[in-house]
């Protein structure tokens, strides 16, 4: 469960790269308020700080799986892939390796639930069996594996933009109504065979020409670590984050609530779930 978790690591490149150095310290400082460990990954060999994607996943204290790091949306861009390998032995884990093409930030997770979009099945060609795929990732992760539809115009199909655990038969996740028809349907058909409970959470559609990638709006990539919920927020017309920061305070009654300007990053692509990684330790 991401509530199990106590100690967040950033890549160097958030701290040092004067683009994102604003909203690495407005971050921090909520972190160091709440007496919560910051580490940094410090490897020549990062490219990125989306380091949620090629850190290996957590399956208990002393346990890791690295899934292999080969995602279709930087093919062609070859020199911004980090080498996951290099950046684990930087940061002294000893994962169990698999040739599975996964990025970590298309794992949403909860105890012994997974959920992940169906982008994995492309990224797994040499999987002519769905099911066996499915079966394989559920025996290296420990948990029942839970497919849902991928925005199939968003760039990276990755699951931790759309939807996250509230326990484990409740998830919260971006507007059905805001969202794309055949994606409301496909995600009920998946809530229903799996009896749970979704909490629809407005998101601010922000066109932003110099980003058309970008992830302002997306109040779902929130960070979430021990009993802190880091909810970013965006200050753009017209303004959802009040009524969001206080949906987020009842869903989540018995936890910290703080929210963050974390703009910097988020025209970038990816906001606060992608630039973490947290892990128990």
């Amino acid at each position: 469960m991401t509530n199990d978790t106590n100690t967040v690591y950033l890549t160097e490149l958030l701290r040092s790269d004067k683009r994102y150095r604003k909203a690495h310290d407005r971050l921090t400082g909520i972190l160091a308020k709440h007496a919560i460990p910051v580490k940094y990954i410090q490897d020549p060999n990062i490219r990125d700080i989306w380091c949620r994607d090629y850190m290996p996943v957590q399956i208990d204290h002393d346990r890791f799986v690295q899934f292999r790091y080969d995602p279709s949306y930087l093919v062609g861009y070859e020199p911004r892939k980090t080498n996951p390998a290099e950046v684990s032995e930087a940061t002294q884990v000893n994962p169990t390796i698999s040739t599975i093409n996964l990025d970590g930030g298309n794992i949403v997770n909860w105890g012994d639930r997974a959920i992940i979009t169906d982008r994995i099945f492309s990224e797994n060609p040499e999987f002519t069996n769905k099911v066996e795929l499915v079966k394989e990732i559920e025996k290296l992760l420990e948990a029942e594996v839970i497919v849902i539809p991928q925005i199939k115009s968003e760039l990276s199909g990755h699951a931790d933009g759309m939807v996250r655990f509230v326990d484990r038969n409740t998830i919260l996740g971006n507007h059905r109504d805001q969202e794309y028809k055949y994606w409301s349907k496909g995600i009920n058909r998946v809530l229903q065979a799996h009896g749970i409970r979704y909490i629809d959470i407005p998101f601010g559609d922000y066109p932003i020409k110099e980003h058309p990638d970008h992830a302002i709006g997306c109040y779902v990539n929130y960070l979430e670590v021990g009993n802190l919920v880091v909810v970013p927020i965006f200050g753009y017309e017209p303004d959802k984050d009040e009524a969001v920061v206080q949906l987020f305070h009842e869903i989540f009654p018995d936890r910290i609530i703080e929210s963050v300007d974390y703009n910097e990053v988020g025209l970038e692509g990816g906001l606060l779930n992608c630039s973490t990684w947290t892990v128990w330790e």
